[in-house]
C-alpha cells in the first residue's frame, strides 16, 4: 500500500494517516518533548527498519513513550470475496504477520513503551452486507499538543502537497535500494520543509499505466489491492489518477528535473509553497 512517515514539531495541530486496510498505523510520541513520528507500514519487512528511523527522531528519553498501533483489520476471516458482481478471489491474510512482526519489534527494543491504542486485527473488524470482513478505523489524527488520537480520514485538500507524485514514489521506491527496508520520509522537522526526495521510473511505467486504466473498476480493485472489498470509495479513482500523471509524464525528469527533491515551505496563509 502506501508506506510514509511523518514527523512535527507542535506548531502543527494535527497530523495522520488513512487508508489503512491490510497496514498498520503508527505512531510514537515523546511526551517530554511532543516530537510525535507517525508512520504507515505495509509489510513486514518495513518494520524493523522503520522503527529505527522513527525512534532516531524522538531523541532518548527513560520514560516510555506512547505507542498507538491502529488499522490491519482480520482479512484472513474472509476466506472469499463477494460483491454485487458475486465471487470474485481468495483473500490469504495480510494483516496477522504485520501485526505480529510490530509488536515483536517493540517488545525487543531497549525503549519502553506504553501502548495507549491497539486497534487491529479482530477488534478492528466488521462484516459488510456481503459477508465480507472490513476495517471499523481507517485512519487516525493525533493532536500534535495534546497526543490524543481520533479516528479520522482525509479528503483531497489534505493530504499534503503533491499527492500523486508521493504516491508514485511509493511504488518505484520498491526498486530502489536506497530505500530497501526504509520508509519513505517526508516532512523534514528541523528545516520545516516538505521535502520529497527524488524517484525514477522507467518509460513503460506509462505502458503499463495505460493499460491498467482501461480495466473495469472492480478489475482495478482485484488486481492493484490486498483487500479488494475493503477499499475506500476513492480507491479505483485515486489509481486511475496515478495512471494519468504517468501516462502524461512518462520521463521521470518531468517530476524530479536533474533529480532534485521536490521541496516546499509552509506560507504564513496556511498553505504548501513549492520552492523547488
Amino acid at each position: 500500500r502506501f508506506p510514509w512517515w511523518k514527523s512535527y514539531l507542535c506548531c502543527l495541530l494535527l497530523v495522520g494517516t488513512d487508508e489503512m486496510t491490510t497496514c498498520v498505523g503508527v505512531a510514537i510520541r515523546n511526551n517530554k518533548t511532543g516530537m510525535t513520528s507517525i508512520s504507515h507500514m505495509d509489510f513486514p519487512k518495513i518494520v524493523e527498519g522503520g522503527f529505527k528511523q522513527m525512534l532516531e527522531l524522538l531523541g532518548d528519553d527513560d520514560e516510555p513513550f506512547d505507542v498507538h498501533l491502529i488499522g490491519g483489520f482480520d482479512d484472513a476471516s474472509t476466506k472469499v470475496v463477494y460483491s454485487a458482481g458475486g465471487k470474485h478471489s481468495i483473500q490469504e491474510g495480510y494483516s496477522h504477520p504485520l501485526c505480529f512482526k510490530i509488536v515483536e519489534v517493540l517488545h525487543k527494543s531497549q525503549q519502553r513503551f506504553h501502548l495507549r491504542s491497539f486497534c487491529v486485527l479482530g477488534i478492528n473488524t466488521m462484516t459488510d452486507s456481503y459477508g465480507n470482513a472490513r476495517p471499523i478505523v481507517g485512519g487516525f489524527v493525533m493532536q500534535t499538543s495534546s497526543g490524543v488520537v481520533t479516528p479520522a480520514s482525509f479528503d483531497i485538500t489534505s493530504r499534503c502537497p503533491d499527492e500523486i507524485v508521493r504516491r508514485i514514489r511509493v511504488s518505484v521506491s520498491s526498486y530502489d535500494p536506497n530505500w530497501r527496508g526504509k520508509l519513505l520520509e517526508t516532512y523534514n522537522t528541523h528545516a520545516d520543509i516538505f521535502q520529497i526526495a527524488p524517484a525514477c521510473w522507467m518509460p513503460d511505467w506509462a505502458e503499463m499505466a495505460s493499460s491498467h486504466n482501461q480495466l473495469s473498476d472492480s478489475e482495478v480493485l482485484l488486481q492493484c489491492s490486498t483487500s479488494p472489498a475493503a477499499e475506500p470509495p476513492h480507491f479505483v479513482e485515486t489509481e486511475r489518477r496515478i495512471w494519468k500523471y504517468l501516462i502524461e509524464n512518462p520521463d521521470w525528469e518531468d517530476a524530479f528535473p536533474k533529480y532534485k527533491p521536490r521541496v516546499f515551505h509552509w506560507t504564513n496563509d496556511g498553505r504548501w509553497s513549492r520552492h523547488s
